[in-house]
């Protein structure tokens, strides 16, 4: 089967730090993973790694069957959907949400260029897809936190990506905002035509049944990557996280919980 992404032997330093050490993963095609780890694990260099912002300091890089060094990455980047928290604060508040939507097309922060009838008819049928087509209309800043990010993931649909990446999408969410995003995601990551996601989190509950891969980072080095009901075990995790936990799976999603004495 093709690959996705294709990471070898990657290391990345930044001055004496080492940000990503001897990192060896692949992901096939139509695989959705979900990538673990606390803060300062190396999920962001990662990331960054695999859109081509920052260089590996040693290793190859193969995104979408396209080898780091041979191609023009910003060519690539637009098959590459990114959602982050941090998007929201480079948009333009006072633009529809319906505007947001449309400029993925385009991969502009705001809207120069006409789009067509159909660009119109597609970033519609993505938010109502994605459960926000209510807000047509609206300012994006009016929006709440959730309706926000279904917006954004709306917008990184629209240049139809072969790639999706959801960094942290529930970061700063209420319990009911949360779950309505997770069932959003889900039946996206269903759809026949759905690009191979990654979601990228330090919560194990957030990792929906959808995402049968699991990547786990720490300290810029692979702990261990497989299948989720065998990675996330109660012996794992506490050797992951350096402490004694409980893991337990309820309705296909998995809590971790601290053992306490």
């Amino acid at each position: 089967m093709d690959k996705a992404i294709c990471i070898e032997d990657v290391t990345y330093r930044r001055g004496e730090l080492e940000l990503l050490k001897k990192m060896n993963w692949q992901v096939k095609k139509g695989e959705h993973w979900a990538i673990l780890g606390l803060n300062g694990s190396g999920k962001t260099t990662l990331l960054n790694v695999i859109n081509g912002y920052i260089w590996p300091t040693t290793g190859k890089v193969s995104v979408l069957e396209n080898d780091f060094g041979s191609i023009d990455l910003r060519e690539l980047r637009k098959e590459i959907g990114w959602v982050s928290s941090s998007l929201q604060e480079k948009l333009y508040a006072n633009d529809k949400s319906e505007y947001i939507v449309v400029s993925g097309k385009f991969a502009t922060i705001g809207l120069y260029e006409k789009p067509s009838e159909e660009d119109w008819e597609r970033a519609s049928q993505l938010m109502k897809q994605l459960g926000c087509a209510h807000l047509a209309g609206r300012a994006f800043q009016t929006c709440s936190q959730g309706e926000k990010q279904k917006l954004l993931i709306a917008r990184a649909l629209m240049a139809s990506p072969k790639l999706l990446i959801l960094d942290e999408p529930c970061n700063g969410l209420d319990l009911f905002s949360r779950e309505r995003l997770l069932e959003a995601i889900a039946q996206l990551a269903g759809a026949a035509d759905a690009p191979t996601l990654l979601y990228v989190t330090h919560h194990t509950e957030e990792i929906l049944p959808i995402f049968q891969h699991v990547l786990l980072l720490r300290r810029g080095e692979v702990f261990q990557h497989g299948v989720v009901g065998e990675v996330l075990t109660s012996a794992k995790m506490s050797h992951f996280f350096e402490s004694q936990v409980e893991v337990i799976e309820r309705g296909g999603r998995i809590w971790v919980l601290p053992q306490t004495e």
